[in-house]
C-alpha cells in the first residue's frame, strides 16, 4: 500500500508539474521547468541523503510544484512585495501537496509532515525543512546560479557576494561541508567569487 501511495503521488506531482508552459533545455531535452526542476531536487536528495525517507522524497519533488501560477508579477515589485509573494508561494505549494497526498492515498500525518517542509515551516527547528532547503540551495548553486548571473549582468562582485550569502546562510553546515568537499560542480566562471564570498562568510 505505502509503495502504491508513493508511486501514484510522484506520478501525480510529475503531471503537475508537466503543465508549466515555461519550457528549457536540458541535455539537448526540452522539458516544462518546473519538471526539470523537481527532478534535480530528487536526484540531488539522492546524492546528498541517499537515506532519506519517503515522505523527503515526495517534498523534494514539490519543491516547487506548479509555481508559475503564483507570479512574482501578482506582488508590488519592491522588498515588501517579494516578501509577500514568498510566504504566498510558501503557503501554495504546501496546499498543492496536501491536496496530491490526500488523493494519492496518504494519511493525515504524512500529508502535514510534507506539507510542512514544502512550506518552508519552522526552517531552523524542523529537520525536514532544513533538509529541503539544503537540497535547494546545492540545486540552485550547480544548475541555476549561473543562468541568474547571465540575468544580471549589471551586478557587481559586492552584489554577488552578498546574494551567495543569503544562499549559504539558508544551508546547514552538513550542506556546506558537502557542497566544499566537491560533490557539486560550482560554475567555473563565477568560481573565485563563490570562494571569496564563502572564505568572508567564514
Amino acid at each position: 500500500m505505502t509503495k502504491q501511495c508513493f508511486d501514484k503521488a510522484k506520478a501525480l506531482i510529475d503531471a503537475a508539474n508537466s503543465e508549466d508552459p515555461n519550457r528549457e533545455i536540458s541535455e539537448g531535452k526540452d522539458w516544462p521547468k518546473e519538471l526539470l526542476y523537481s527532478h534535480r531536487m530528487s536526484d540531488m536528495l539522492e546524492r546528498y541523503a541517499p537515506d532519506a525517507d519517503d515522505a523527503m522524497k515526495l517534498a523534494a519533488r514539490a519543491q516547487h510544484i506548479q509555481r508559475w501560477q503564483s507570479p512574482r508579477s501578482d506582488y508590488p515589485m519592491n522588498r515588501k512585495g517579494y516578501y509577500q509573494w514568498r510566504a504566498g508561494l510558501n503557503k501554495f505549494h504546501a496546499e498543492t501537496i496536501a491536496d496530491i497526498l490526500a488523493k494519492a492515498g496518504y494519511e493525515d500525518q504524512l500529508i502535514d509532515r510534507v506539507s510542512r517542509a514544502v512550506g518552508k515551516k519552522s526552517l531552523k527547528t524542523n529537520p525536514d525543512s532544513q533538509l529541503l532547503e539544503d537540497i535547494a540551495g546545492l540545486v540552485f548553486f550547480e544548475y541555476y546560479l549561473l543562468d541568474f548571473a547571465d540575468k544580471h549582468p549589471e551586478y557587481d562582485e559586492r552584489k554577488w557576494i552578498d546574494i551567495i550569502h543569503k544562499i549559504w546562510r539558508k544551508m546547514s553546515g552538513r550542506a556546506h561541508r558537502y557542497a566544499l568537499a566537491g560533490h557539486i560542480k560550482f560554475p567555473d566562471s563565477l568560481a573565485p567569487t563563490i570562494q571569496k564570498a564563502i572564505a568572508e562568510y567564514h
